[in-house]
C-alpha cells in the first residue's frame, strides 16, 4: 500500500551518518544520495528504494510531526534489538525500549527518534 516515506532534516549529510548505522541491522542501505537526499532500500539488486531523508520541498526547516512515526519491519526480535542499539549507539534518542507491547500477538517492538526529531519504530510480528 505505502510507496515510499519520506522524513524531513536539517543536515542530510548527518542524517545518512545517522541511518547508515542504525538500518544496517535490518538490511537496509543507501540506494542513492546527492547533496539534497538519501534513499534507503534492501540491500538487494531491483529493490526499491522506500524510505527518503530530504530537505523539505518548500525550503522551510524541517520538523517532527506530532503523531506521525514510520514503523519498519524487522524479521526477528534479534534485529529489533540491534537496530534500536545502533540507532542509540548513532545518536538517536530512546523512545521506547524493546519489548513485546499489547498491541496483537507476538508485537515485539522498540521505538527512537532520529537527530532531527523523526520517530521510528522496528518492529517484528514472528513469534521468538
Amino acid at each position: 500500500m505505502i510507496e515510499y516515506i519520506t522524513l524531513g532534516s536539517q543536515n542530510r549529510q548527518a542524517s545518512k551518518a545517522f541511518y547508515d548505522q542504525a538500518l544496517a541491522p535490518l538490511g537496509l542501505k543507501a540506494r542513492y544520495a546527492d547533496d539534497e537526499m538519501v534513499g534507503y532500500g534492501p540491500d538487494r539488486e531491483g529493490a526499491p528504494t522506500q524510505l527518503w531523508i530530504c530537505q523539505p520541498y518548500n525550503g522551510l526547516d524541517a520538523s517532527a510531526g506530532n503523531g506521525s512515526m514510520v514503523a519498519l519491519s524487522a524479521a526477528t526480535r534479534a534485529q529489533v534489538d540491534a537496530t534500536h542499539a545502533a540507532a542509540l549507539a548513532a545518536g538517536g534518542r530512546d523512545e521506547g525500549k524493546p519489548g513485546l507491547r499489547n498491541y496483537g500477538p507476538n508485537f515485539y517492538a522498540a521505538y527512537f527518534r532520529d537527530p532531527d526529531g523523526n520517530k521510528l519504530a522496528v518492529v517484528c510480528r514472528a513469534p521468538e
